[in-house]
């Protein structure tokens, strides 16, 4: 019998290494994402000029700011499956043509239902960018430190477009109307338009299966209707129709859920959620975002109104916080060769509770207010430039769009619910201040109003004749700066409960591990690589 003698084992398969072109088509990727995040922030210093020129109730003051993140993060999902079976260029692009025509509708609106329904486009539009930009990173950097080092990159455009955006509104708004927000993105997204044909490769996956319509409204239902809910509670009490808007977006939510888990072809895989290296880094984005952008919306305001800075100094007073958090960026990936970064995410939300503790000295100056910022928004940076990578790196090729998007949904919806439920909050307690407190005298026509947003009491105020006038701005502000302290406080217990959650992840796998073929969901949710920028390191 001739035996022959064996093959010799083949050599791992080293990935190739990115050139110039990925390298380039990294930084047009980037527009989007800057892009993105800035359209969320940058309209917060435009809110006085634009409640004056549109004269949106409370309530349609919130969903101006917060309709534009709820649509986003409805949407991602949905955008990253299309983007898997169509092709992620293809969605990309669409996106960028919807997202110019939305942003010039929005920048010449009329009413507040004009510019609400303009911001819904907007975000819808967005969506289908920020999965497609990620998915085709992960296709373009094979690497996994260079795959780190892109994302890591890709995540800081995203973090600058959120920090920037307060700074760029108020640079346009010294010298222009409120609607030059919207149209600086106009020259931004024809420059990806033009370039993006030839620098972004066409990336897809096959056997996808069919997009579920019934799974795409659930998933923009249920937090529409729980947020409209909740925005009822916040300004008219306990009413039976906010409750029951709430009941029902979390019904339409489990249903979600169960439909999903029944599906062949899920728009939502949860069997991701079954690796810890993806389910704790995908809720903490939730978290992240909720903390920040709340944050964000509060203290923009603040500047603006109760310390009466223009909207360029108040612009400029925000730029230590995306200076910080882009270093922060920059040092975390290069620690993440050296720890888990695990440990880094979790020592990173310790240290940002510095941040709601500077807050709630917000009376004491604006030095406070932008510490507090700072800290917080460099303390979570770990997260968001980290947890992406994570989170990535979990899935497997075929559900690459989805899992980008759940990466952003987290991120946006936290966002959203940030605007909506930390800023309903605000309002509640702004609120409840100036019932107690209101000046006696003021005239209904424009204590109601006064009693609801700052930026109306201080339009009552102008209005009314000396001492009168004087005194409601300023219960109206110290209402406001009650506001601002007690959502300093509502902070610290989520940022604790993120740094321990996350350490457990830590505990229970210090790198995210490669799946096992015997795993309860290897089939569907493998983890292809070890932790972003640890691909070094064989353990700790």
């Amino acid at each position: 019998m001739d035996l022959q003698p064996p093959k010799p084992p083949k050599p791992a398969e080293v990935p190739a290494r990115a050139g110039a072109r990925e390298w380039t088509a990294l930084a047009v990727l980037g527009v989007p994402a800057v892009l993105v995040m800035m359209n969320m922030s940058v309209l917060y210093l435009a809110l006085p000029t634009l409640s004056a020129d549109l004269d949106p109730s409370g309530s349609q003051l919130l969903w101006i700011t917060d309709i534009y993140g709820f649509m986003l993060a409805g949407s991602l999902i949905t955008m990253g499956a299309l983007g898997d079976r169509l092709g992620h260029r293809r969605v990309l692009l669409t996106g960028a043509v919807a997202f110019t025509a939305a942003s010039v509708l929005a920048a010449y609106a009329t009413t507040a239902e004009a510019l609400v329904v303009a911001r819904a486009v907007q975000g819808v539009a967005a969506a289908s960018m920020a999965p497609s930009s990620l998915s085709v990173i992960r296709k373009l950097f094979r690497d996994p430190a260079q795959r780190t080092l892109a994302i890591t990159l890709w995540m800081m455009s995203f973090m600058a477009g959120g920090a920037l955006g307060p700074l760029v509104g108020g640079v346009l708004l010294q010298f222009f109307w409120w609607g030059a927000v919207f149209l600086v993105s106009v020259p931004t997204m024809v420059l990806l338009l033009l370039t993006g044909p030839f620098l972004v490769p066409e990336f897809r996956t096959g056997g996808s299966g069919r997009l579920d319509l019934v799974s795409v409204a659930m998933s923009l239902l249920t937090p529409l209707a729980v947020v409209y809910g909740i925005k009822g509670l916040a300004v008219g009490g306990s009413g039976p129709s906010s409750v029951g808007f709430v009941v029902a977006g979390l019904l339409i939510g489990t249903v979600f859920v169960r439909r999903q888990l029944r599906l062949a072809s899920p728009l939502l895989d949860l069997a991701l959620f079954r690796v810890p290296s993806f389910a704790v880094p995908a809720a903490g984005m939730v978290v992240v975002g909720m903390l920040l952008f709340g944050t964000s919306l509060l203290t923009s305001q603040y500047l603006q109104l109760v310390l009466d800075f223009s909207p360029l100094k108040a612009g400029l007073w925000q730029l230590p916080g995306a200076v910080c958090g882009t270093a922060m960026a920059l040092w975390v990936s290069t620690l993440a060769a050296r720890f888990p970064p695990a440990v880094l995410m979790s020592t990173g939300a310790a240290f940002a509770v510095l941040g709601p503790l500077a807050l709630t000295q917000a009376d004491r100056g604006p030095a406070f207010v932008v510490a507090g910022s700072t800290l917080l928004f460099a303390g979570l940076t770990p997260f968001l430039a980290l947890g992406t990578g994570l989170i990535v790196s979990a899935a497997p090729p075929e559900r690459a769009g989805s899992a980008s998007a759940l990466s952003e949904t987290g991120a946006e919806l936290g966002g959203a619910l940030g605007i909506a439920v930390l800023g309903s909050v605000a309002t509640a307690v702004y609120g409840g201040r100036m019932a107690d407190r209101m000046p006696e005298g003021i005239p209904s026509a424009l204590a109601g109003p006064a009693g609801e947003t700052l930026a109306a009491a201080l339009e009552g105020a102008r209005r009314l004749p000396g001492a009168q006038g004087t005194l409601l701005a300023e219960t109206a502000r110290d209402a406001f700066t009650h506001s601002v302290h007690v959502h300093a406080l509502i902070l610290i217990p989520p940022l604790l409960a993120l740094a321990l959650l996350t350490l457990t992840l830590h505990r229970r796998s210090p790198t995210v591990p490669t799946e096992r073929k015997d795993s309860p969901c290897a089939s569907r949710c493998t983890s292809t690589s070890s932790a972003p920028g640890a691909t070094s390191r064989s353990g700790d």
